[in-house]
């Protein structure tokens, strides 16, 4: 029987490259606004022998993620795997400077989000089940005020839970991959030297590997 793994914020990034990395072994069911991304991604993912389900939702929008999980449910009754890449990054800003609307939009897709996704996907999970979110420490520098409040607040809520499973499933991992060249950091660092980081494959295929 095939094997499921939820992506969400599949469209680009670390996200798109584990969906590519877990094509041969697992149907992708991948979450992103974009749609053009997702159908390029999905060109990919059968390039390489798999299959997806593509899914141009907003991960903030709890009716569509309802009908998401309740859609994972009706077809597969169970999900293997849950990668949670969706990310909100507001532009840097000092603390005192923070738009507000910024905030708002951290807030619901770092966090709200996150909380929401957790009750509806623990269920299909079950006991063996996994789910996997990634770390991005910034706190406490200078101009990463909300992106680090609210990253930092995520990761809150996954080791609360991966406390509360340990003995019981699904299994918690929260991972911290090295900084590699996606769009979210070149906003951070538009003027970095991309190519001192690490490939977005090789480290997805890193992120695999610990799982």
């Amino acid at each position: 029987m095939t094997k499921t793994a939820l992506i969400t914020g599949a469209s680009r990034g670390l996200g798109a490259a584990l969906a590519e990395a877990l094509a041969p072994t697992h149907h992708i069911i991948a979450v992103a606004r974009t749609t053009g991304a997702l159908e390029e991604l999905d060109d990919r993912i059968q390039a390489k022998g798999g299959a997806a389900t593509l899914a141009p939702m907003d991960v903030t929008n709890a009716d569509a993620m309802a009908v998401l999980c309740r859609g994972i449910f009706d077809r597969w009754k169970t999900l293997d795997l849950w990668l949670h890449t969706a990310v909100h990054a507001a532009p840097l800003a000092p603390a005192d400077h923070i738009d507000a609307k910024d905030m708002m939009k951290s807030v619901a897709t770092n966090v709200t989000a996150t909380a929401t996704l957790i009750t509806y996907v623990a269920p299909l999970l079950g006991q063996t089940g996994e789910a996997v979110f990634f770390d991005d420490p910034h706190l406490g520098e200078k101009f990463f005020g909300s992106y680090a409040a609210t990253k930092t607040a995520q990761i809150a809520l996954a080791c609360a839970w991966e406390a509360e499973t340990a003995n019981i499933g699904p299994r918690v991992r929260i991972l911290t991959p090295k900084p590699m060249p996606t769009a979210t950091r070149a906003r951070f660092f538009p003027g970095e030297d991309r190519g001192k980081l690490a490939d977005i494959h090789a480290e997805a295929a890193a992120v695999l590997a610990q799982l």
